[in-house]
């Protein structure tokens, strides 16, 4: 079940924060347990302050989460357990059937999101040296063909 969550205070932060947690250390092997803690904050407000956030549930349990800011798919995470089984290309088609998104920002060094995002149809435009935070962690800048 997809909901689309505009109440975004207090448990559900902390819920898809941790699961972005758990998502990021299986699939973003460069970042360092500090660069994670560091993000957090980012996260949060990240969480809070998106334009439109849509959880994905499955028997009453968070599996995945993705946020959208006008045409730009800011965030996808999914619970490692449900990696590769569809949920992420199910939620990318949502974001853009129904909300219309044009671009995503990729990790350089997340070969397997970069792959993905790809195999949608995505491809990179534009590539910078340091992340949104000025970390040296390139960004793969994505458009839809």
């Amino acid at each position: 079940m997809l909901i689309n969550y505009s109440n975004r205070y207090g448990d559900i932060i902390d819920t898809l924060t941790n699961l972005w947690k758990v998502s990021i250390s299986a699939s973003h092997f460069f970042l360092t347990d500090e660069d994670i803690n560091k993000l957090i904050p980012f996260v949060r407000n990240g969480i809070r302050d998106i334009e439109t956030l849509i959880v994905a549930e499955e028997n009453d349990l968070i599996i995945g989460f993705m946020g959208i800011d006008g045409k730009k798919l800011e965030m996808l995470f999914i619970e490692p357990s449900y990696f590769g089984k569809g949920l992420g290309k199910q939620l990318v088609a949502l974001a853009l059937n129904e909300y219309k998104i044009n671009y995503v920002d990729v990790n350089e060094q997340n070969l397997r999101a970069v792959g993905f995002y790809q195999r949608l149809g995505f491809e990179v435009f534009e590539r910078t040296e340091l992340d949104e935070q000025g970390n040296p962690f390139p960004i793969l800048k994505m458009k839809i063909r």
